[in-house]
């Protein structure tokens, strides 16, 4: 073998510099374009037509009994995290976490303590819930949010989301979330979006409130807007809500959409065939049971529920037909049905294809 090439790390180094350049000069050429595209749009009158209408959403219900399943105090953690990785890859706007053991198994509901024996059914709610919001909170903000908490003490398990709003320093976007902090200054507001310096936004606000802002190309001021602006301007996914739902009926009794779910999906082995399903939806849900199933959630609600599954949804699926092994897991179930149900599943308010550019400027680090 001949003597190594010593200016050979050199010269690959210079290589993979020179590709990373083309690629940030290219990626900035595409945002450019989006721009010069969504500017178009708003000439030609199309931009407003679309934002005048409602966007259509996609929620899952999960019951957090599924945590009381994982066989030690970090496996609860990482499944919480599973879930969560899996929603935000599919880009799911509301996530549910009910408690389908509130009255047949678990009639307790006591505040949780470090004995295993009192982790119960509202325990896990609970945990669940605060584990979602935790990773869905951008980096930046979550000192402001999270203080410490034995739920969250190992949140250092949790892969992280890397959502589109989780934006780092040197990223490129319009928009940003953001938390107000104290400020001398009673007739202005500061808020920390992720720069190195705080930036002033149009309205004063309390401190410790998490509001969306749209940052000005100085860098120093901002606008405050609604949360759902960033997807309805440019089709960019921004995250997820979390709700905490007492039974399988506070799921329906709690929508937060004026109409309701218009499109209800039940998810067991003894529904039909997904294969050959596909439906339009504005607002749609689909219900995850836990290690025995939707039927045994029905027990948790009393008279509320109809005996029969199938009458409580608007379809009731099989989302994997002749499957291989006698259980499916819930975080299993949940990343198996998202994706039969992702082609078949039509938004009546689907995103503008132009978006596509700005999804791919927010990966551009300087």
């Amino acid at each position: 073998m001949g003597p190594l090439n010593k200016k050979q790390p050199k010269d690959v180094l210079k290589a993979q510099q020179k590709l990373k350049k083309k690629a940030f000069k290219d990626k900035k050429q595409m945002a450019l374009l989006a721009k010069i595209e969504k500017d178009k749009l708003i000439a030609e009158g199309k931009l407003d037509n679309f934002l005048k209408k409602d966007l259509s959403t996609l929620s899952i219900a999960v019951p957090g009994s599924i945590l009381k399943n994982a066989q030690s105090v970090e496996l609860r953690t990482y499944l919480a995290g599973q879930i969560a990785r899996a929603i935000c890859m599919f880009q799911v706007d509301e996530i549910i976490i009910f408690d389908d053991e509130s009255e047949n198994k678990t009639p307790s509901w006591k505040q949780q303590q470090d004995d295993e024996e009192e982790y119960n059914s509202k325990n896990a709610c609970l945990q669940f819930g605060r584990i979602l919001q935790y990773l869905e909170c951008p980096q930046y903000l979550r000192k402001s949010f999270f203080p410490m908490h034995k739920d969250l003490r190992n949140a250092g398990l949790l892969n992280p989301l890397d959502a589109p709003h989780h934006l780092r320093t040197a990223n490129i976007f319009e928009f940003r979330e953001g938390v107000v902090i104290e400020s001398p200054q009673k007739e202005k507001s500061f808020v920390n979006v992720g720069f190195q310096n705080d930036i002033e936004i149009d309205k004063v606000l309390e401190p410790g409130v998490r509001c969306t802002v749209r940052v000005n190309e100085n860098k120093k001021s901002g606008t405050v807007v609604s949360p759902l602006t960033p997807r309805r301007e440019t089709g960019v996914y921004w995250g997820y809500s979390v709700r905490i739902a007492t039974s399988l009926w506070d799921i329906f009794s709690g929508c937060p959409f004026k109409n309701g779910y218009d499109l209800s999906i039940g998810t067991s082995d003894k529904g039909e065939s997904v294969d050959t399903f596909e439906k339009d939806y504005s607002h749609c849900l689909i219900v995850f049971g836990g290690l025995f199933g939707i039927e045994s959630a029905l027990g948790s609600d009393g008279a509320k529920m109809e005996n029969d599954p199938k009458k409580l949804f608007n379809y009731y699926l099989n989302t994997l037909p002749n499957q291989g092994s006698r259980t499916i897991r819930t975080e299993e179930a949940v990343l198996v049905t998202l994706s039969a149900l992702r082609t078949k599943l039509k938004p009546q308010n689907p995103p503008m294809e132009f978006v596509l550019h700005d999804q791919i400027a927010l990966s551009i680090d300087t």
